[in-house]
């Protein structure tokens, strides 16, 4: 299982931005990872400059971290892509019924992001079900 560190997940998002910028070939991750970089704004600055990708995010400041904020969607383009969790594409579909796509990735990202801390709280893996039944609890 490929598992970067945390510099090497921040210098591959500075990577896809940068040559997004310079309009240079994206292969692979960087094919979704720029297109997450071009809905984001926000974060152009803070990837153009190698000293803030060091910065630190704490929930105690308030403000998420742009990096796993960026992570975070390309986790969600993947499970879209191969409908894993099962149910997940469909879930999706039915949210960009009532908002438009990056706002129904957004719902997506709170709930993953749940579910991922309070796997990390039991030292256990995310739990699918869960994931799928906060996201259901969006569509009412």
């Amino acid at each position: 299982m490929f598992n970067p560190s945390r510099d090497e997940v921040r210098q591959f998002f500075r990577d896809a931005h940068k040559k997004q910028q310079a309009r240079l070939p994206l292969s692979g991750a960087e094919l979704p990872a720029a297109d997450i970089i071009a809905r984001h704004p926000e974060y152009h600055a803070l990837l153009a400059d190698a000293q803030a990708a060091g910065q630190e995010w704490t929930p105690e400041q308030g403000t998420m971290n742009p990096f796993l904020h960026l992570s975070l969607h390309l986790a969600i383009a993947e499970q879209l892509a191969i409908d894993q969790p099962p149910g997940i594409r469909a879930a999706f579909t039915r949210l960009t019924a009532r908002m438009d796509a990056h706002a129904a990735e957004h719902v997506l990202l709170e709930a993953l992001g749940e579910v991922i801390w309070a796997a990390q709280q039991r030292g256990a893996m995310p739990d699918n079900a869960r994931y799928l039944e906060k996201i259901g609890q969006r569509l009412g």
